[in-house]
C-alpha cells in the first residue's frame, strides 16, 4: 500500500488501517485540459440550475467545501475546508463496498471517486466520479442536520449484516460501471454486464440489512428531495451532479413520495433514471426513520435471527453475550432447544474474543485458529445468572479451579471437565476455561471432545448483539473485501493529446488573456480536425461573445453549434443548456 497521506486532516488521519487500504492518491496532473471543461460545463449548468431547486445550502456550501466553478478540486483544498465543520475527504478507485463506504462516513470522511467522466457522459454516469461526490455530497455537508444524518447512517453502516449475495451484486455493478466508462465497449460485453446486475439483483432473496441500509441511503443521501411534495428541494448527490436528472427528476411523471420507513420495500437500479423519488419535510425526519430501522437490527435484537443472519453473510461478525463477551468468527452453526433458543454456537476458521471492543489476551486468532463454540443459556436450577457469580458464588456452587466439576444448563447442555482459570471483565463473569473436557446434550450430541485441547466457554444466558465485523477492528486488519478489478485507466492517442492541448490554449486566454487571434487559431484547428466537437467551440463561444472585435467569430461558432445540434442529437440538449447561459450572462460567484 502506498504510502498514506492525511492531507492535515484530523478525521481523515483517524482512520483505521482496514480502511486506509481502499484509498488511492489524487495524481492531479491526471487530470486533462478536457476533463477541467467538463467539471466546467457541469458545474456551471448546476450553479443555473441548482441555484433555483437545490436546498438552500447547496450553493453557499459550494465554497464550503473548497470547490470552485473553474476546475477539479484538490483532496488538500477540499480538506482545508471540510476540516472547518469536522469532516475530511479521501479519494478511491471507483465503487468501494457499501460497508466501506458507510464506515468511512461514520468517521466523517467523503469518499471521492478519483477519475472524472468522460466528456461522452457529461450529462450522467452510473460510475462514481469526483463530480459525483464533491459537487454533490460536498456542499450538503456543511448542513448540520444534514452531517448528523450521515455520520449516523455511517455508524449503522458498520453494523449491518449482510448476505453473501450481496457481494457479488457489488461486484457485478461495479463491473458493469467500469465497462460503461471505456470508450469504444464490446456492446456484447455490455450487455452481457447489465444482465449479471440484473440477474443478481432479481435473485438476492430477502434483502439483507445492508441492502435494506444501502436503499434507505439511495432514497436519502443520493436521490433524496426536502421540503413539500408539491415544492421539493434537490440535497441527493445523485441528482445535484447530474445535469440531466437533476432536471427531469422535477417532472410530473416521476412520482414524489413521501419519505417513511416504507421506502426500505423500493430497490433501485443505478443504470436509469430512478421512476420514483421519496421527499423528507425536514433532514430530522431522516435521523427518525433510520431510529426506526436500527430497532430492527441485528446488533440491537440480537437472538436466533441475528445469528442466523451471521451464518448467511459467511463473513467475519460478532455476537455479543449478555455478560458482554465479544465473539467474532464466521460464524457456522447454531443449534436450538425445545423453545427454539440458542443453546449452542460456532464458528470456523480464525476467530477472537473480546470486551467492550478490546482483544482480550491469549484469546486472538492465532489462539483461536480453528473456531470457537460454546453453550449459551442459564445453568440449570441456578437462583441467578452465572455471568454475575462472584467468587464467592462459584466456590458456594463448587466451581473451582483445579477442580473437575460439572454444568448442567436448562438447555440440556452439559459441560464435564477440569477447571483451570476464570475470566472476570468488570464484575462479570466471562469465561470459564477447561481442560479434559466434554459437551454433550440431553439428545448425546457431541459438541467437544476433550481431545481437542483447552475449551474455554463463553459465559452468557443471551446473544444481545449480532454486527457485521470483528469486535477489535485491529484483529482483523483485512476484513474488509477489496476487488480485484481496476477501474478503466484512459489511454490517450496523438489525436486526444491534440484536442487536450487546444483546451488547454483556452484555458489559458481565459485566466491569462492572449491576442485575440488565439481564439481564431483554436476555432480553425476544432472545425478542420473535431468534427464532433461541440464542447471547444462552446467555450470560444463564452469568449469569443463578450469581446468586441471577435463578433464575427462568435457569429460563425452560434452557426456551427446550432449545426451541431441537428448533426447530433445526443448533443442537442447540452448545446441548447451551453447557449442559454451564455445567452443569459449569468456572473458565477
Amino acid at each position: 500500500m502506498s504510502t498514506f497521506f492525511d492531507y492535515k486532516n484530523a478525521q481523515v488521519a483517524n482512520l483505521p488501517l482496514h480502511l486506509r487500504k481502499y484509498i488511492v492518491p489524487q495524481v492531479y496532473e491526471k487530470y486533462t485540459p478536457v476533463d477541467h471543461a467538463v467539471w466546467r460545463y457541469v458545474m456551471r449548468q448546476n450553479y443555473s440550475y441548482l441555484k433555483n431547486v437545490a436546498y438552500y445550502p447547496y450553493i453557499p456550501g459550494l465554497k464550503k467545501a473548497g470547490l470552485t466553478i473553474e476546475k477539479i478540486p484538490s483532496l488538500q483544498e477540499i480538506n482545508d475546508a471540510l476540516t472547518l465543520i469536522g469532516w475530511g475527504a479521501v479519494t478511491v478507485d471507483g465503487f468501494i463496498p457499501p460497508a466501506a463506504f458507510m464506515e468511512f462516513q461514520a468517521y466523517r470522511v467523503l469518499v471521492i471517486a478519483a477519475d472524472i467522466r468522460q466528456l461522452e457522459h457529461i450529462e450522467y454516469t452510473s460510475a462514481p466520479d469526483i463530480i459525483h461526490e464533491s459537487a454533490g455530497h460536498a456542499p450538503i455537508i456543511s448542513d448540520a442536520n444534514y452531517n448528523k444524518y450521515l455520520s449516523y447512517l455511517g455508524k449503522l453502516g458498520t453494523k449491518a449484516l449482510f448476505s453473501s449475495k450481496d457481494y457479488a451484486l457489488y461486484e457485478s455493478i461495479r463491473a458493469l460501471s467500469i465497462l460503461k466508462e471505456m470508450p469504444n465497449v464490446d456492446q456484447q460485453k455490455l450487455a452481457e454486464a447489465e444482465a449479471l446486475v440484473l440477474y443478481n439483483q432479481q435473485n438476492l432473496g430477502a434483502p439483507s440489512e445492508m441492502a435494506l441500509l444501502s436503499r434507505l441511503q439511495w432514497w436519502t443521501v443520493e436521490y433524496g428531495l426536502i421540503g413539500s411534495i408539491e415544492q421539493p428541494k434537490i440535497y441527493g448527490a445523485g441528482l445535484l451532479s447530474s445535469i440531466g436528472e437533476s432536471a427531469s427528476c422535477m417532472d410530473p411523471k416521476v412520482k414524489k413520495i413521501e419519505y417513511t420507513i416504507d421506502a426500505l420495500s423500493y430497490g433501485y437500479d443505478i443504470t436509469k433514471e430512478q421512476p420514483q423519488l421519496f421527499v423528507t419535510p425536514t433532514f430530522q425526519n431522516l435521523i427518525d426513520v433510520l431510529e426506526q430501522f436500527e430497532k430492527t437490527m441485528a446488533y440491537r435484537v440480537g437472538g436466533l435471527e441475528g445469528i442466523s443472519k451471521a451464518i448467511e453473510c459467511k463473513n467475519i461478525c460478532t455476537a455479543v453475550f449478555s455478560s458482554g463477551l465479544q465473539v467474532s468468527g464466521v460464524f457456522s452453526k447454531v443449534y436450538t432447544d425445545d423453545n427454539q433458543a440458542i443453546k449452542y454456537i460456532n464458528t470456523t476458521g480464525p476467530s477472537s474474543l473480546a470486551f467492550n471492543d478490546k482483544l482480550l489476551q491469549g484469546h486472538d486468532v492465532h489462539y483461536h485458529a480453528h473456531g470457537f463454540g460454546s453453550p449459551v443459556g442459564k445453568l440449570k436450577d441456578a437462583n441467578k445468572s452465572l455471568e454475575d457469580y462472584t467468587i464467592s458464588d462459584l466456590l458456594a456452587a463448587g466451581i473451582m479451579v483445579n477442580n473437575v466439576i460439572a454444568l448442567t444448563f436448562e438447555n440440556g447442555i452439559l459441560v464435564e471437565g477440569k477447571l483451570v482459570s476464570q475470566t472476570f471483565m468488570e464484575d462479570k463473569l466471562v469465561i470459564l476455561s477447561f481442560v479434559d473436557c466434554k459437551v454433550t446434550d440431553k439428545d448425546g450430541q457431541v459438541f467437544f471432545e476433550p481431545a481437542w485441547g483447552m475449551f474455554d466457554m463463553a459465559i452468557g444466558d443471551t446473544i444481545v448483539s449480532v454486527f457485521n465485523g470483528t469486535a477489535d477492528k485491529n484483529v482483523f486488519e483485512d476484513q474488509l473485501y477489496v476487488s480485484e478489478q481496476p477501474t478503466h485507466q484512459q489511454k490517450y492517442t496523438a489525436k486526444d493529446l491534440q484536442y487536450q492541448s487546444l483546451f488547454k490554449q483556452i484555458r489559458t486566454y481565459r485566466e491569462q488573456g492572449k491576442p485575440d487571434d488565439t481564439l481564431n487559431q483554436v476555432w480553425q484547428s476544432i472545425k478542420h480536425d473535431f468534427e464532433t466537437d461541440w464542447l471547444g467551440a462552446m467555450e470560444l463561444l463564452e469568449l469569443a461573445d463578450t469581446i468586441s472585435t471577435q463578433q464575427a467569430l462568435a457569429t460563425e461558432l452560434r452557426a456551427y453549434l446550432k449545426s451541431q445540434s441537428n448533426a447530433y442529437p445526443a448533443y442537442s440538449k447540452l448545446i441548447k443548456d451551453g447557449l442559454k447561459i451564455i445567452d443569459a450572462k449569468l456572473k458565477f460567484e
